[in-house]
């Protein structure tokens, strides 16, 4: 399976951005992840097949994610980002046999 994201890009602090993440395959488990500079990747949201969703702390009141499973198809909505969201953002999918596929990226920037 082969993961894609895209919609990253340059927003002012307070903007919005929405990332997408389109796979080739239908995947059981599907996320977001970020890593900053220095720092390491770790989760932003989560969403499984059924539905199941689940969020870094404190990222659930400006994120949604969502997925849409007849386009394979993946959605990261930020609200009122801020400086501190600034981060590489890669999709990630694990089928249920626990095999792990990443996408390549986007670059995301909160800046004035």
């Amino acid at each position: 399976v082969q993961l894609q994201a895209s919609g990253g890009g340059l927003v002012q602090p307070g903007g919005s951005l929405r990332l997408s993440c389109a796979a080739s395959g239908r995947i059981y488990f599907m996320g977001w992840y970020r890593q900053a500079p220095g720092n390491q990747r770790g989760l932003v949201a989560s969403v499984t097949s059924g539905g199941t969703t689940d969020y870094a702390d404190s990222l659930e009141d400006r994120f949604t994610i969502s997925r849409d499973n007849r386009k394979n198809a993946l959605y990261l909505q930020m609200n009122s980002l801020k400086p501190e969201d600034t981060a590489v953002y890669y999709c990630k999918g694990r089928s249920r046999q626990g095999d792990v596929y990443w996408g390549q990226g986007t670059q995301v920037t909160v800046s004035s």
